[in-house]
Parts: structure tokens; C-alpha cells; sequence
């Protein structure tokens, strides 16, 4: 049979490290494939080797995170063994499960013709749901909205949680929340089946739910599944863990990762589901590939010495060793704040470039959103392109938006723009009834010789509203009202600090389930209003910044400097890279070090360090700003903790031209 495929030279190709992963025996294996070292080609030559030993495509089950991945791997395997990629099952969870469902789903109460629901259409039945349940709690300001919620629930499923306590837990201020999601969440299920359609999560559940209850259907594929292969390992929740070992129960499964770059048990990651593995397999060959094709040596030292900071039986004992000639130290570059940050970085960008380095050559990583305002800022003014790949623009965000929309309604009662922006997110309130209620609200002002914010508070004008949006109106008039009372004779951080306080800051935790980072982007705006000196020229530099185009081509995007979140980074390589805002509070962040999960928070930082392939520089803002207050800052523990002979200290002299 192995005439039939392309000849590999698999000694040739692989390193000793790659290649004893590649050519392993049967049996369970964990692959821990650190930064750079080639995992998905070790993965790839893998899936190779077992079609060229004479294992048939049916036989082998490879399972990615995402669907690039996945056929990424599938088109490599193809060419290097001619085997048709539709002959082999590989894909995400998702994807895998659903091929299942549509033959074997009946026995689970599933129909051959089921329907996949998209987000939105999940979360409009969850609502559905919700209102017939209980008609008034949408309507009230203090429970949380349909998104929200099916949000929570998405991460209880996932993480094999119970949902009552979780929300119960979440939402302590509210009586009863635990019992009323509970029944929610069984009368969602219910409508859904009903309907004869699935959201993401009932594809696993469900697919779980099968293999339990049906022994036999699961032994037809524990059976067919000779291999094993799951990718990103450290990155399963405890459902597709589970799932996984559904599959594998005679242990002939090979796990790939890096025990290292588990950074998303935010969002249900199992850090337990790579350290455990031997425990759940036993008699498991570990392969450890160290070897970094990446990074010069000096970064991998670097690197290594922030894991070695880990406390003992926290991770796999592993070092990467560097292929690439020497290079220099990181750079570890004090800075008075975050002004200061994003001058030394854009003078630095340019003599990259003069070097003959591109702008897509170089990278900005930061740990929140909010800590490149500065630098976008200064990007902005420079007229040089970049692209955000953790999401759009700092001041083009929604919920920056909103609450600009509301300074400048505050200012300036006429602006029906600004008005329309955050009436609109009132339950009941669109784009025309908002215009007409604006109308109404200047006829009577001036009819009846008012302030117009005065006449917000009118019960002429409450009388007005509709029904649904009552109570919501009447806390964001009463901020509205404290904001224009404040236009006179406050700084412009008291008004925005005001703002952040009011009506909006009860509104996102409401609206959006990360609303803690949202919220931290919004208070940033404190310390930004304070360069300032009045309202007026606070706005015009907020809608100037805002109103910036980002309608730019793929083929543009790709020679732009990138800025990103770590998280959004991972995977991803660069000859230059910048680490900013290194300071205790912000990297780690401060509810980090509150909570006491610094571990994660190590992991990622080690992630930031191993995006680089030849200049790291870690950038440490000594003083931050919010308000008045102006306070100092330690740097990084991360940092601290390293050896200070591997990385060496820039002393940059105010205005220094670099």
C-alpha cells in the first residue's frame, strides 16, 4: 500500500526531536511543542507517516480550533502524501460533531435536516425564551440583557459548570437570579429542540450526550478512530476534554501543545486538561521539541528565565534552544509615562525603517486594549498606517463612543447626532423615534423657556418616552443633567470622570459580557482628559480621532505595522517586537494581582517575549495618570524576577533622537 504515496524522507525532513514525535509508536502521547519549534509541521508529518505505515485516512481523526488550521494541515498532508484531503476527518470540534450528529443525531432527538443557529439567532430565541417566561425582566435595568446571558450560560456549558450558581455567583445583587436562569436555560433547551435547530454548544453536548447514553453508536467510531490527533491542547475547555476521552478510550490519542502558552482559562480553558494528561492516559510517552527555529538566543534566555520564575510543579520542565546566531538583548526601556512610551517607540519605528526594516516587519503588543491609546495617538498624528488586530481602533469602539456621545450632547444640546447615538441603545428607541423625541424636547424647551437639559427632566417630555425605556431614561437624564451642570466650571477629566460614572457604567455590565475591560477603557479617558484644558478642545481631539477612516485594503493591511493584544498575537512572528505598558497594574494587570492569578498572566507575558525574531523591546511607563492623580509605577514582577545580565537597560534622555 505505501506505493501508492509520495515518497518522505521523514529523517530528512524533521529534527531527532520532531521526528521521535513523528515516528512514535501507538499508544497515548503528549507532544509539548514550545514557541517556534514547529508544531503543526511536527503534526502535519504525523498524520503522514501513520498514511504511509498503512493506516487508512478513515483511521486517523484530527481535530484543530480552528478551521484554518485545520485545512491548512489537511492541504499539507495532501501534498506530501497524495491523499485526497476530503478522504481524512479532520476539522474543529464543531466541525467533527456535526458530521456525526447529521447520521447518528436521531437518537439524541435530532433530525437528519436540523439547523445550526448562528450567534444572533441563538441569542433572539434565548430572548424569546426569556420573555415568556418572565415578560418584566428584560425591562429591568438591573438584570442582565439576553447577550449577556447566553453568554454565561455558553461558558457554563463549556466548562461543565452548573449555571445556577455561576450566575448566582455573578450577579449576588439580584434575588432569585439563580432559580429564574435555571428555568430559562431548561425552556431554552426545549424551544430548541422543538424547532429542530443547534447552537455551537449543543453540537459537543449533544455529540457527548450520544456517545454516553449510546455506547454503541460511540463504539463505532472509538473503534474506526485508530489516531487520535488534537491540537492546541492546552487550550481545550473541560467539554471538549471530555469529549476527546469519549473518543479515546483506549488511549490512542496524541496530544500536541504548550503547557506554556495556555493563556484563555478566561474563557474556559482547562490548564488541567495538558498537566493531567499522564494521569488520564496511562503509560504516555511525553515528547518534548525545544528546539526554536524563531528567536535569536538571547530572547529564548530571556523567555526561559520568565518561566523558570514559575513556582515548582506548576508546568512541564522545558527549555528552548535557539537555531538562530547571536543577536542582542531585549532592551528594557524605562519611560516617564505612556506620552513618553509612544514618542520613544514611533522615533525608534522610524530608524528601523531607515535601517531598511518595513513596517510589517514590527509589532506592538500590549495586554489591554486601552494601553495602546498613545501610541495610536501618536500613529495617528505621524500619518503612518497600522493595523489592529485585536480589534478596531481605540476611539472608534462602540462603547467609546457612547460615552463621547454623551459629553457632546452635554456640551452641546443641539447635536442630534450625539443624541440619537445613545438614545438609540434605550429599549424601544430607534433612529427615527429618537429624532422626533429630540424635536419635541427643544420645542418644549423653547416654548416654555427651559434649558434644554432641564426639559429632559420634564414629566411633559417622560411622558413622551416609550414605555419600555421609562427607567432607563431617567438615570441616563439624570447623568445627562449632572454633565451640563458640570460644562462650566469643571476640568474636563471631573466631566468625563462623571460620565463614566453615570447611567453608561450600569449600562455595559448590562450589555456586554466583557464589560470589566470596557470599563477599564473608559476610565483611561480620565487620565487623557486631563491633557486638557477645556471641553471644547477635549472633543474635537476625541471626534477628530474617531472619525478617522480605517477603510483600507488586505493588501494594504499587509505592509502596515501591527498593534495587538498579546492574546491576538499568539501564533503569530516578527523580526521587531514591542512589549509596552510593563508595569505592575498593567502588565499584570491590577485585578490580576488582586485576584492572585499571576500564573496566566506569566504564561502570557512569556507569549508577548516569543513573538519575536530579532529585537524585543520592553517598554516600562514609570508614571501613570488618571485625573489629578498621577502615580508611580513598579516594573513588571515578570521582569524583576529575570536576571537583569539578560536583558539590557535603555536610558533614554528626554528628546533623544533615535
Amino acid at each position: 500500500m505505501t506505493s501508492d504515496f509520495f515518497p518522505i524522507d521523514f529523517k530528512d525532513a524533521l529534527n531527532d526531536e520532531q521526528y521521535c514525535a513523528v515516528t512514535a509508536p501507538s499508544g497515548p502521547a503528549l507532544v509539548l511543542a514550545g514557541a517556534g519549534s514547529g508544531k503543526t509541521r511536527t503534526l502535519t508529518y504525523r498524520v503522514a507517516y501513520l498514511l504511509q505505515s498503512g493506516v487508512l485516512p478513515r483511521e486517523i481523526l484530527l481535530v484543530t480550533f480552528t478551521n484554518k488550521a485545520a485545512r491548512e494541515m489537511l492541504e499539507r498532508v495532501e501534498e506530501l502524501t497524495g491523499i485526497p484531503r476530503h478522504h481524512l476527518w479532520g476539522g474543529t470540534f464543531h466541525s467533527i460533531a456535526q458530521r456525526i450528529l447529521r447520521t447518528q443525531g436521531e437518537a439524541v432527538g435530532l433530525k437528519r435536516n436540523y439547523n445550526i443557529l448562528d450567534e444572533s439567532e441563538a441569542e433572539d430565541i434565548l430572548k424569546n425564551t426569556i420573555q415568556t417566561i418572565d415578560s418584566k425582566f428584560l425591562k429591568s435595568k438591573e438584570n442582565p440583557k439576553a447577550k449577556v446571558i447566553h453568554n454565561v450560560i455558553s461558558y457554563c456549558r463549556n466548562t461543565r459548570s452548573e449555571i445556577g450558581p455561576e450566575f448566582a455567583h455573578r450577579f449576588p445583587f439580584i434575588d432569585g437570579i439563580a432559580t429564574k436562569i435555571t428555568a430559562i436555560y431548561h425552556q431554552y433547551k426545549k424551544s430548541k429542540l422543538e424547532q429542530q435547530v443547534v447552537d455551537y454548544d449543543d453540537l459537543l453536548e449533544l455529540l457527548l450526550e450520544l456517545f454516553q447514553e449510546h455506547p454503541e453508536i460511540a463504539s463505532i467510531y472509538q473503534e474506526q478512530f485508530k489516531h487520535i490527533l488534537v491540537d492546541e491542547f492546552q487550550d481545550t475547555n473541560q467539554l471538549q476534554s471530555d469529549l476527546v476521552e469519549s473518543f479515546a478510550t483506549a488511549h490512542q490519542i496524541m496530544a500536541v501543545g504548550d503547557d506554556a502558552q495556555c493563556i484563555y482559562t478566561w474563557r474556559g480553558a482547562n490548564y488541567e486538561n495538558i498537566m493531567g494528561f499522564s494521569e488520564r492516559h496511562p503509560n504516555a510517552v511525553i515528547h518534548k521539541i525545544e528546539t526554536n527555529y524563531r528567536s535569536t538566543p538571547e530572547i529564548l534566555n530571556f523567555a526561559n528565565a520568565v518561566l523558570q520564575a514559575q513556582p515548582s510543579g506548576m508546568q512541564f520542565s522545558k527549555e528552548l534552544k535557539a537555531v538562530k546566531p547571536k543577536g542582542t538583548e531585549p532592551y528594557f526601556v524605562p519611560l516617564m509615562d505612556t506620552r513618553s512610551q509612544a514618542q520613544f517607540i514611533l522615533k525608534r519605528i522610524q530608524g528601523l525603517i531607515d535601517e531598511g526594516f518595513n513596517y510589517s516587519d514590527i509589532a506592538i503588543l500590549y495586554r489591554a486594549h486601552y494601553h495602546s491609546m498613545d501610541i495610536q495617538m501618536e500613529l495617528s498624528r505621524q500619518n503612518i498606517e497600522y493595523q489592529i488586530t485585536s480589534g478596531v481602533r481605540f476611539f472608534e469602539q462602540a462603547h467609546i463612543k457612547d460615552l463621547i456621545a454623551q459629553i457632546r450632547f452635554a456640551s452641546n444640546p443641539s447635536d442630534l447626532s450625539a443624541f440619537k447615538r445613545f438614545a438609540c441603545l434605550l429599549p424601544k428607541i430607534g433612529p427615527k423615534t429618537s429624532e422626533n423625541l429630540h424635536k419635541f424636547i427643544r420645542t418644549h424647551a423653547e416654548k416654555n423657556t427651559l434649558n434644554f437639559c432641564d426639559a429632559l427632566k420634564s414629566e411633559t417630555v417622560y411622558n413622551k418616552v416609550p414605555k419600555d425605556a421609562k427607567e432607563e431614561w431617567e438615570s441616563l437624564v439624570e447623568t445627562l443633567y449632572e454633565l451640563n451642570s458640570a460644562m462650566e466650571k469643571e476640568k474636563p477629566e471631573t466631566i468625563v470622570q462623571l460620565a463614566v460614572d453615570g447611567w453608561y457604567s450600569t449600562f455595559i455590565r448590562q450589555l456586554y459580557p466583557n464589560w470589566m475591560d470596557r470599563e477599564e477603557d473608559l476610565v483611561s479617558l480620565i487620565g487623557f482628559a486631563a491633557r486638557f484644558d477645556t471641553i471644547e478642545e477635549l472633543l474635537a481631539q476625541l471626534v477628530l480621532l474617531a472619525s478617522e477612516t480605517t477603510e483600507r485594503s488586505s493588501e494594504e493591511q499587509k505592509h502596515c505595522l501591527r498593534l495587538t493584544t498579546v492574546h491576538q498575537a499568539k501564533g503569530l512572528e516578527f523580526p521587531i517586537v514591542f512589549v509596552i505598558g510593563l508595569a505592575d497594574g498593567l502588565f499584570p494587570l491590577k485585578r490580576t494581582i488582586d485576584e492572585g492569578d499571576l500564573e496566566e498572566a506569566r504564561r502570557l507575558f512569556y507569549v508577548a517575549c516569543t513573538r519575536a525574531k530579532d529585537e524585543l523591546y520592553l517598554c516600562y511607563p514609570m508614571l501613570n495618570q488618571q485625573g489629578n492623580n498621577i502615580m508611580r509605577l513598579n516594573p513588571s514582577r515578570f521582569i524583576q524576577e529575570v536576571d537583569p545580565s539578560l536583558f539590557q537597560t535603555l536610558k533614554i534622555a528626554p528628546n533623544r533622537d533615535w
